[in-house]
């Protein structure tokens, strides 16, 4: 159980709105294992340390750029870990931006087709459509 004094505890509201995360996404990072031993009061109400409330905002900040949830688990092991190697931080870095870039070329690649099929739509009152028609797997695409 972590260490919080009364002072310094916040319930799980506070501890959302100081993190910018819903408190929803604080008790499921919580049931993940990415926020460990969070303070219970006697009524079993979480309290929430400075040292939590940050890890929060790491985690938020990694989800901002689009970590999945097993990435963001192992940085924040590395967060944590005073002895590794920025070399691990930068190889799970750098495996992310691989994705990002395949993920952006194939939505690239999606938004070229669908402007020449809507370039090829007349948008009129008669029936052909290129657009159903290659949806439809009869457009040669």
């Amino acid at each position: 159980m972590a260490d919080v004094t009364a002072a310094a505890a916040v319930n799980i509201g506070e501890a959302a709105a100081r993190s910018g995360v819903s408190a929803k996404m604080v008790r499921h990072y919580e049931a993940l294992g990415l926020i460990a031993g969070v303070a219970r009061r006697n009524n079993g109400y979480r309290q929430y340390s400075e040292r939590d409330i940050h890890t929060l905002q790491f985690i938020k900040r990694a989800r901002d750029l689009g970590f999945s949830m097993a990435e963001i688990a192992e940085l924040v092991s590395l967060w944590q870990n005073r002895r590794r190697t920025s070399a691990s931080v930068k190889r799970i870095a750098q495996a992310h931006a691989e994705d990002l870039r395949r993920r952006i070329e194939a939505m690239q690649a999606m938004q070229k087709a669908l402007a020449t099929l809507i370039h090829c739509c007349h948008g009129d009152q008669r029936p052909d459509c290129p657009i159903l028609e290659d949806l439809a797997g009869s457009g040669g695409s």
